[in-house]
């Protein structure tokens, strides 16, 4: 069973390489975060229900162990997770595991090619399988990364998106990086996307890290796209531009999510693409984002 867990500028005129650092380590320790002089008025909290991993981030882990790493993960405090690569597992296999340290899987990434096709149906029955509610493509093969191309996948992204819906499931998503936010004629193949799909049947897990590399303001999206981003990967910046644990890095969270509600934001998942310790980057990002105020 699930024990209970413990509860300056950047790319885009983010700020705070400096305290992000110093909120991270104090949630690593597990001590209180201090009070930030500067966020008097922030008393939002991101809900418990609603900090899960992108198991992409576990994978390793994941490979030696999996039921293992599930209950790890659920100690920490994570409530879900998305899917993403299962090791071998059948859909109902992955289910026992989840239900066994009361962990909820809420989105599993299945590849483009795979929903468009003839796997469609199978991919959305494993989801009912899983308890998971959203299908997410995890990105577009090179040759659309065009505005004709992009056009062409909001099309089926909206076909597909009908199909889910049909099935008794959300909508689709995507889930984007930097490339997916180049400016291509004159447009923004990401905002394609966004304004050629069906907001009832397509959203977006908006990758903060990925729109940020790429140029793109993420708190811009909720605002200006209301309720089309029901999860986000939550993915800190390093100095250099690489990645960091989930409050260490340079993106300022609490700016970025002062209108997650907007946006339509349920799901805060934590990713990081090539954790050192993936349990320590777990630990670390969970701290901060149970201790965020926003």
């Amino acid at each position: 069973m699930r024990s209970s867990g413990p509860n300056g500028t950047g790319p885009n005129g983010t700020r705070r390489a400096f305290l992000g650092t110093s909120l991270g380590l104090a949630a690593a320790v597990g001590t209180a975060l201090p009070a930030r002089a500067d966020d008097t008025s922030r008393r939002r909290r991101i809900p418990r229900g609603g900090i899960g991993m992108h198991l992409y981030t576990m994978r390793t882990a994941l490979a030696q162990d999996f039921a293992g790493t599930l209950e790890q993960l659920a100690e920490i405090g994570y409530a879900t997770v998305g899917v993403s690569g299962r090791h071998g597992y059948g859909a109902a296999d992955i289910r026992r595991m989840l239900d066994a340290v009361e962990l909820r899987a809420v989105l599993e990434h299945v590849s483009y090619d795979t929903l468009k096709g003839a796997g469609l149906p199978q991919a959305l029955a494993d989801l009912h399988t899983l308890g998971a509610k959203w299908p997410v493509v995890p990105s577009l093969p090179g040759a659309l990364h065009t505005p004709d191309g992009y056009r062409e996948a909001a099309r089926e992204f909206n076909r597909i998106g009908q199909a889910s819906r049909d099935a008794g499931l959300g909508r689709l998503l995507f889930h984007n990086h930097g490339t997916d936010h180049a400016v291509v004629e004159g447009t923004s193949l990401y905002d394609i996307l966004v304004t050629e799909t069906d907001p009832e049947l397509v959203g977006f897990e908006l990758d903060v890290y990925w729109a940020a590399k790429g140029g793109a303001d993420p708190a811009a999206y909720f605002v200006r796209h209301p309720r089309r981003f029901p999860a986000l990967h939550v993915k800190d910046m390093a100095a250099d531009g690489g990645f960091a644990d989930v409050g260490s890095g340079t993106l300022d969270f609490a700016a970025m999510f002062d209108n997650a509600q907007v946006g339509g934001v349920r799901q805060w998942l934590v990713e990081h693409d090539s954790p050192t310790d993936p349990f320590a980057t777990a630990r670390n990002s969970y701290g901060y984002l149970a201790a965020l105020r926003y």
